[in-house]
């Protein structure tokens, strides 16, 4: 088997985690440069994969400065520095793996899609839900058609309100001008999924939504700026920054408000970084609660929810068919199947497969593939790849814009509004 050598460009979490599989692997895959503006990351970064001094770079110019490196380049940079660097890598001869969504911008996404059906290499995108057991499993069920045939789908993105507060109140997906609209940053899964579940072209989308709870309108009184600044409410609140930030458990998200793992390295964050103010005083402005109506070629409908207001960070799943349906929780591990007449119901359980970090086993699973689609030298296509994804992104820009204007969006028009550009 022959080893893929790859460079790393934005050596975030995302990036570090989905290259834990070279030091699984050591015989499939090698990390042969980094790009990182931060020092620190990009020194932590090197020192694990034992690579050259030379070939770690300070941003991608100076990287793409330098002879070819690699086979293949893992771009997991902040979502509005997707474009740039993706179309430089094709055009220097790598190929690509992109971290979604593709661009905040509809018209970049679609130059990319015509990208990647002119390079001639492998460009895919990490929609890593296709490649988990879980999402597999219902998409054999479907083909094989264990509920007849299919005509409704309810989806639920459970964010978990935790995680609304550190990712989208006040982390870097807090503002659709710095990353993108909630919809598309967070959710760009899942209407992948549900694109590839009722395996036909989206035809309509309407939207609604709105930001209501994470608002200064929503603070209790008296709270200020920050949560160290003698809060009152620090007691009581589910969001008090100390609470979250200051225990023992150094792990996601924790790991990501300082590379600093130290107590007072946290602390100084607090004070200082966007994670220590208040969740009802931030700059966010994305929705925190969002439902989106799709309409499929084939009269397949589809009704997804995604809401900050849940205890668990999860996906639940029901797909109702004309002889049966299915109802399935992903961070469960579990599948049911109702069999309309009989009444029979058969269950599907999976071993633990990597959980909500790694997105049910599918993080290690596209890394897998991606490997074998470059070895195939792109002759093959991947579950994700970049030309079948433009579709799912318009799909969310199409529900942002049926949120804001109260309309019901036809897909095909809306795509060639953005093509004719």
């Amino acid at each position: 088997m022959k080893k893929v050598s790859v460079a790393l460009i934005g050596a975030g979490l995302r990036g570090i985690n989905y290259l834990e599989y070279a030091l699984q692997h050591p015989m499939e895959l090698e990390v042969t440069a980094v790009a990182e503006p931060v020092r620190e990351r990009r020194e932590s970064f090197k020192h694990r994969h034992w690579i050259d001094d030379a070939n770690c770079f300070e941003d991608w110019d100076a990287f793409f400065a330098a002879p070819k490196m690699a086979d293949a380049v893992l771009i997991c940079t902040q979502d509005k520095q997707h474009f740039e660097p993706t179309m430089r890598a094709l055009q220097a001869g790598y190929h690509v793996l992109l971290e979604k969504p593709m661009s905040p911008d509809p018209e970049e996404c679609i130059r990319m899609g015509e990208m990647a059906s002119k390079a001639g290499k492998v460009f895919s995108i990490c929609h890593v839900l296709r490649y988990s057991p879980f999402f597999r499993t219902l998409k054999e069920l479907l083909e094989e058609g264990v509920i007849g045939r299919l005509m409704s789908i309810q989806h639920n993105e459970n964010v978990g309100y935790w995680h609304q507060a550190h990712s989208f109140v006040r982390g870097n997906w807090r503002r659709k001008d710095e990353s993108s609209p909630m919809i598309l940053a967070k959710s760009c899964h899942d209407l992948d999924i549900l694109l590839w579940l009722a395996d036909a072209d989206c035809v309509r989308v309407s939207s609604f939504g709105s930001l209501t709870h994470f608002t200064a309108a929503e603070a209790p009184e008296g709270a200020p700026l920050r949560c160290l600044d003698g809060c009152p409410a620090a007691d009581e609140c589910l969001y008090y920054a100390p609470n979250l930030y200051l225990t023992a458990d150094t792990n996601w998200p924790t790991s990501a408000i300082s590379d600093d793992m130290s107590y007072s390295a946290r602390y100084k964050a607090l004070q200082e970084g966007p994670y220590g103010r208040c969740v009802y005083h931030c700059d966010n402005d994305v929705v925190d609660h969002q439902v989106v109506n799709l309409e499929f070629s084939n009269s397949v409908t589809a009704a997804f929810t995604m809401s900050a207001f849940t205890r668990d960070v999860s996906r639940t799943i029901k797909l109702m068919g004309t002889r049966g349906e299915i109802r399935g929780a992903m961070e469960k591990n579990e599948i049911e199947i109702i069999h309309f007449g009989s009444g029979k119901v058969e269950r599907i359980s999976f071993d633990d497969m990597g959980g909500h970090v790694g997105h049910g086993g599918g993080d290690m699973r596209l890394i897998k593939d991606f490997l074998k689609l470059v070895r195939d030298g792109g002759q093959t296509q991947g579950l994700t790849s970049a030309d079948r994804s433009v579709q799912s992104h318009l799909m969310a820009f199409a529900a942002e814009q049926s949120r804001i204007e109260g309309s019901i969006i036809r897909l095909e028009e809306f795509r060639q509004r953005y093509t004719a550009k």
